[in-house]
């Protein structure tokens, strides 16, 4: 009946999450509103590092993916599972220290980082930071030298594998902003350069083919072009590579005709993967590593609104009003992105419509979604828009000077703010 496992419909006909009832929340809270089940958070890490012990042998580790929905309380959460963190600004790297996150088990990502984030990086303590290019390797290297600190670092590589997926999300390709080629040669010179230095420690390689994929394939062939590479920088340079980052972009389900596959089986196909070839190859085990993100947290959460006007317009379309849009929901108007959506007090009506969900912002595409099933919604009804737990809270702006929307979380039916919603102080907080 729903997109996520967590959703259901009280004795009220009301949708709930995680056991709290939306309307309430709704009431409670505000909207707009996004709300974060902390028990499937948490069962969706545990899910994965179970399945990293039960097919790997324990030896790798599950970074979720800060940028994925990144705060304090996330945090918190992922640190108290065990789990370690992937952030790709100076911002996040400072959210996990404010939050007391063991930092030795952040990896940095980047495709641009600045002076002042490696030098963050470097005085507390990350664990690895993921190199994308000669530059920064050199500036790293002179950072680390004034620092007297040694830090680990990886490679991003291009291992040129085709994730069939959005193109804006493709990043594993040869043409593509992120990452040191194979094919040129390019991601080799560098692995000679770094084994040259002095303060940094070639730790491992790191790949990223994309996100929300569906087909294991591309995941299992990165892997082993990976392990190939490594095996080359063993026979020609004589060094050894300890880990291999395998990346993230699980994808989930969405609408009711995404069939994404079971993050066990990811993990036990690319185990696999690992094993046989390390075997073929006569490289030790790497430790692995993974960084899944929308695949922890998407499903985990949904964002609450309240309907405005209704707008019928003859043999044309029916719009439906709500008072967020684009600015805490950017993923239609950015990636054409469909969800499903929900009256949240009319959740055990039939979907009887099929209308635009439009946002409040001055722009004509800021939609939700269009031609979307959904029961009759009139002014001052509740609408869920389900999945919306990665990259709407992270990816939201103050575009037209919105408030961004606050953040709860629910476990077992009861609820409490994680990030306040913003006041009209906040919006010029920072104007002189």
């Amino acid at each position: 009946m729903f997109v996520s496992e967590n959703l259901d419909v009280n004795s009220a006909g009301h949708l709930t999450i995680g056991g709290a009832d939306t309307v309430e929340l709704a009431k409670e809270y505000g909207t707009p509103l996004y709300v974060m089940d902390e028990q499937l958070i948490r069962d969706n890490l545990r899910r994965f590092h179970d399945s990293m012990n039960k097919y790997y042998d324990g030896k790798g580790e599950v970074h979720f993916a800060g940028k994925a929905f990144s705060c304090m309380e996330m945090c918190r959460i992922v640190a108290d599972e065990g789990d370690g963190l992937d952030a790709v600004s100076i911002g996040e790297l400072y959210t996990a220290f404010k939050a007391g996150f063991p930092m030795e088990k952040v990896g940095f990502h980047g495709n641009n980082k600045t002076d002042e984030e490696l030098r963050f990086a470097v005085e507390h303590g990350v664990g690895h930071i993921i190199v994308d290019n000669i530059s920064e390797l050199q500036r790293l290297e002179k950072i680390a030298g004034d620092s007297g600190v040694r830090p680990n670092i990886m490679f991003r590589i291009k291992p040129g594998i085709d994730a069939h997926t959005h193109d804006f999300v493709k990043t594993g390709q040869i043409d593509s902003k992120f990452g040191f080629a194979l094919e040129t040669g390019e991601a080799f010179e560098a692995v000679k350069e770094a084994v040259s230095c002095e303060n940094v420690n070639l730790y491992g390689l790191h790949c990223h083919i994309g996100s929300q994929i569906f087909d294991i394939a591309p995941f299992e062939e990165a892997a082993r072009v990976m392990l190939g590479f490594i095996s080359e920088i063993r026979e020609k340079l004589g060094y050894e590579i300890e880990g291999l980052n395998l990346g993230g972009g699980f994808g989930i389900r969405y609408t009711e005709k995404d069939d994404p596959s079971p993050f066990e089986t990811y993990l036990e196909k690319v185990s696999d993967v690992v094993k046989s070839e390390c075997s073929r190859l006569g490289i030790k085990l790497p430790k692995m590593f993974i960084e899944p993100g929308r695949s922890i947290v998407a499903s985990a959460g949904i964002t609450l609104y309240t309907v405005g006007a209704r707008k019928e317009i003859p043999n044309i379309r029916t719009y439906i009003s709500i008072d967020g849009g684009m600015a805490d929901s950017p993923r239609y108007i950015l990636y054409g992105s469909e969800y499903d959506a929900i009256v949240a007090n009319k959740a055990d009506q039939d979907k009887t419509e099929k209308v635009t969900i439009a946002g409040r912002c001055c722009e004509s595409g800021d939609l939700i979604g269009e031609n979307m099933k959904l029961q009759h919604a009139e002014s001052g009804d509740i609408i869920a828009v389900c999945a919306t737990g990665a990259y709407n809270y992270s990816m939201s702006s103050n575009y037209n000077r919105l408030q961004k929307p606050a953040v709860v979380f629910v476990n077992n039916g009861a609820s409490r703010i994680a990030v306040k919603r913003e006041s009209l102080d906040d919006i010029i907080r920072n104007d002189i």
